[in-house]
């Protein structure tokens, strides 16, 4: 994912200063690898046809980069991360589909290193959330945009998360999550601000949405609370949470334990919603 910058009006003088509150341990990855243009940028598709030049901020593993690619091309996907370790996963995947259209760098989402008016399509998922200056992401991604073309972000709300059957240490561990993304510089209730955010960045033509994820599935149910209870305990996220005084170990097993319980329950359910939005460049 792109990270944080300091707030700057200025092409060029925007630098990160958060930390990516996820990492990408092995649970992290498992996540976002699951993620495809179908079920995470399906209010982007109508926009895109063949011929396209697509600039993919934070771009992770690269799934849905290489979804992207195949619908594009001839045209060419660029995928930036601000994480040069993930872009070695996005290569494979787009090397184990025979896909030639993509190109990979390392870039931060404050200032691009991209000439203006450079692609058709700007596209960034569940970048935002993790960015101290969402807005100076959002001019720099607008200004990367040609005219005629879209902007487009997807991010989820944690606060909007829902979920059955309750658990005291669930909620828990949604008021831990929130403290520790804060601390990073992030917004983890990002979906409900997107609009506002487009706004503020300069956008007149914003059309604006909503979307789910639900886990329900046995197969649905294991897999979300197997990576949450991992991440809970392994992960960059962890560390943090313990380092910044947010949480013992003990208590992230704690939470890692109720995920695993919840998750062998035959009537849980898991609601995941985002925000969308899709700003026309004029």
């Amino acid at each position: 994912m792109t990270h944080a910058s300091t707030s700057s009006a200025d092409h060029g003088t925007a630098h990160e200063t958060a930390v990516y509150t996820h990492g990408h341990h092995e649970s992290v990855l498992r996540s976002h690898s699951w993620r495809t243009a179908a079920n995470s940028a399906a209010y982007l598709l109508p926009s895109l046809c063949a011929g396209l030049d697509v600039l993919d901020v934070g771009c992770g593993p690269g799934t849905i980069t290489a979804d992207l690619a195949a619908l594009v091309a001839p045209g060419r996907v660029t995928a930036v991360d601000a994480a040069e370790g993930v872009l070695a996963n996005a290569r494979a995947v787009a090397a184990e589909r025979g896909l030639e259209n993509v190109l990979f760098a390392v870039a931060d989402v404050h200032a691009l290193d991209f000439p203006d008016d450079s692609f058709d399509v700007v596209h960034a998922h569940q970048v935002l959330q993790h960015v101290g200056d969402p807005v100076q992401a959002l001019r720099e991604m607008r200004r990367v945009c040609r005219p005629g073309g879209v902007v487009a972000a997807r991010d989820s709300d944690y606060g909007a998360f829902a979920w059955y059957p309750e658990r005291p240490a669930l909620n828990g561990w949604l008021d831990l999550y929130h403290r520790v993304a804060r601390a990073n510089g992030g917004e983890p209730d990002a979906g409900r601000r997107l609009f506002a955010w487009a706004r503020q960045a300069g956008f007149t033509d914003v059309t604006t949405t909503a979307d789910a994820w639900c886990f329900a599935t046995p197969e649905e149910r294991a897999w979300w609370s197997g990576l949450w209870a991992d991440r809970t305990t392994a992960s960059v996220y962890a560390e943090l949470a313990v380092g910044g005084g947010h949480a013992t170990e003990a208590e992230l097993a704690g939470v890692a334990d109720a995920w695993r319980e919840w998750g062998t329950r035959e009537d849980a359910w898991f609601m995941v919603p985002h925000g969308e939005i899709l700003c026309r460049v004029s």
